[in-house]
């Protein structure tokens, strides 16, 4: 008797990948990043990450619960929100922000809408976005690097808020800028270990490379061109503030980015200009976070006139 063939119903061809086995290499990717934050800034960015990570997935958890959906905490993209939104937070924020902002990450930003790829904008930049609304000053109040010595923190402003108001003399050096040794958030100041993490993403084919590297491009060359800062400030400025983090970690978040690589380039190259405008013109120092929610909201436009032709089917279709 021949042996019968089951033939499951299309698409036949299918990824190695999981969304468990893609935030569990997220998770990995980003543990550089959080050894450096508790490297320069203390035990309290570990706490920060922990508490926000413990939050993310508990609030998911209970609205599934209330809901009487299926838990979805075991897919762990909830721990990656977690630590992406503490990674957005500077190390010394009080505990009860954190817990009101791991709830707008997970229920008003991701939940409410539907869960896991049903979000239209990323959840932790988000959760950013109002709490620097909500708490401005506690959200925008950085301090110097401690390490692990145990000493009161010492509030600083950031290399770009010095940048901002031309204190160029005051900035640290190029080196320290890039390993971390700044004052700013957690997970973003040590573009060094974002950067590692980014490298094992690229390795494990997570992500690809357009959109970090359109991204960080056009943030330079518009930065170059309009700042009057030549081009080692501008090269200098890419290792501040979120442009490493939310280049290589956010911005490239498979929901709320497009589906195509003409799509995600388009994405990028308006993302990375939109934050080079904000921080040269705006009021605030960093554009990263709002220029990637605001591409966010036009994903789906991008993906409409930007899209792969069907197999079989001619210029109209």
């Amino acid at each position: 008797m021949e042996k019968i063939l089951t033939v499951s119903p299309s698409p036949h061809a299918r990824a190695k990948h999981t969304t468990k086995s893609i935030m569990y290499d997220v998770i990995i990717a980003l543990i550089p990043a959080l050894l450096a934050g508790i490297l320069f800034f203390g035990l309290r960015a570990l706490w920060v990450t922990l508490l926000s990570v413990v939050c993310c997935v508990g609030w998911e958890w209970l609205w599934q619960k209330i809901f009487k959906k299926d838990s979805t905490i075991k897919d762990l993209s909830a721990v990656v929100t977690g630590l992406l939104l503490a990674f957005n937070l500077p190390p010394e924020i009080p505990f009860f922000i954190v817990i009101v902002g791991s709830f707008v990450a997970i229920i008003l930003a991701k939940q409410i809408f539907g869960g896991i790829g049903q979000n239209f904008i990323n959840p932790a930049l988000a959760a950013r976005a109002f709490l620097l609304a909500a708490y401005p000053q506690a959200v925008a109040t950085f301090t110097a690097p401690t390490g692990l010595s145990g000493i009161d923190a010492v509030t600083t402003a950031t290399p770009l808020a010095l940048i901002k108001a031309g204190n160029y003399n005051e900035l640290p050096s190029m080196l320290d800028a890039f390993i971390g040794n700044i004052g700013g958030c957690i997970g973003e100041v040590s573009a060094l270990a974002l950067l590692l993490g980014a490298a094992y993403l690229l390795i494990k084919g997570v992500i690809r490379w357009h959109i970090p590297v359109f991204y960080l491009g056009s943030l330079f060359l518009v930065t170059a061109l309009c700042g009057g800062q030549g081009i080692e400030m501008s090269f200098y400025s890419l290792f501040l503030g979120g442009a490493m983090l939310g280049a290589l970690f956010m911005a490239t978040d498979y929901t709320t980015s497009p589906m195509t690589v003409k799509g995600q380039i388009i994405f990028a190259i308006s993302a990375g200009v939109l934050a080079a405008i904000i921080r040269l013109f705006g009021g605030y120092p960093e554009g990263v976070s709002y220029s990637l929610l605001i591409m966010n909201l036009t994903v789906p436009l991008i993906d409409r006139y930007v899209k792969t032709k069907r197999f079989g089917g001619g210029k109209k279709a």
